[in-house]
């Protein structure tokens, strides 16, 4: 294991880059594309971060496209706080992403749900 400072908010990490499946990154869905002129690790914030960010302009693309992207991921495991949901009053709200990975509308006038766009 190496201690590591996030390249964005200097923030303490671990990385356990020489064992990639015992390293808090695994738990995240691989949803961002390689960056090749990337040089060193995020903290899990900052990665969420980025995440959304990325996931903020797949969004912009027609709901089809939305669908395919998340549907690889709708057996990712457990549900990660800020990228499948936020806590909000003590209730779990989720997101988009968590319904594009579901794939279809339960009808209950979710927040956040991408089928009442259409």
């Amino acid at each position: 294991m190496t201690t590591l400072t996030c390249s964005q908010c200097k923030a303490t990490l671990n990385c356990q880059a020489d064992n990639i499946n015992a390293c808090w990154c695994n738990e995240l869905p691989a949803i961002l594309p390689l960056d090749e002129a990337a040089t060193s690790c995020l903290c899990r914030d900052c990665t969420i971060k980025k995440i959304n960010l990325f996931l903020f302009k797949l969004y912009q693309q027609p709901l089809k496209q939305q669908l395919a992207f998340a549907k690889p991921f709708y057996d990712q495991g457990k549900l990660i706080e800020n990228l499948d949901y936020t806590m909000q009053n003590n209730y779990m709200v989720f997101s988009r992403w968590f319904f594009l990975k579901r794939g279809h509308c339960c009808k209950n006038g979710c927040t956040h749900c991408p089928f009442s766009d259409s």
